[in-house]
């Protein structure tokens, strides 16, 4: 043990002294772009099944259910839009997601559960057609990771 003045050269670092998932960090511009472009494949992604949901459930049903399954899934895209705009904002404004997007979906129940020309399981699958969405998305990504 020497106490003399020679400097202590400090000593490089390892791979294992990074914290892990900092490797490659992004910019913040980079990864915006990113996630609008998920958003515009999951939007675009969801218009094209409830195209599809809507024309299989007139010609299997009828024109009613499948209108009201068309007001679900309208629900379930502002639903998304109000979801994306949370997210977009976590982080630089807010520190958590806003519980405002389930009162849309509450609201729309009641209202098919109080208007009698409405029914309340069409709706309800309408709803659910962005949740579809993600797994036609999610198998997407695991089969063609490339697109």
């Amino acid at each position: 043990m020497s106490l003399s003045e020679e400097p202590i050269a400090p000593t490089p670092t390892t791979q294992q002294d990074t914290p892990s998932g900092f490797e490659e960090t992004k910019p913040a511009s980079t990864s915006m772009q990113e996630f609008h472009q998920l958003y515009q494949k999951l939007l675009v992604i969801t218009l094209v099944l409830t195209g599809i949901i809507f024309i299989s459930v007139w010609i299997f049903y009828s024109l009613n259910i499948a209108l009201n399954y068309l007001i679900g899934a309208c629900t379930g895209v502002v639903y998304l839009k109000m979801l994306a705009k949370d997210v977009e904002q976590l982080g630089a404004e807010k520190n958590r997601l806003s519980k405002n997007r389930f009162a849309l979906f509450i609201g729309l129940i009641i209202l098919a559960t109080q208007w009698h020309d409405l029914h309340v399981m069409p709706i309800f699958l309408g709803f659910l057609t962005y949740k579809a969405t993600l797994l036609v998305y999610t198998v997407q990504t695991a089969f063609l990771p490339d697109s």
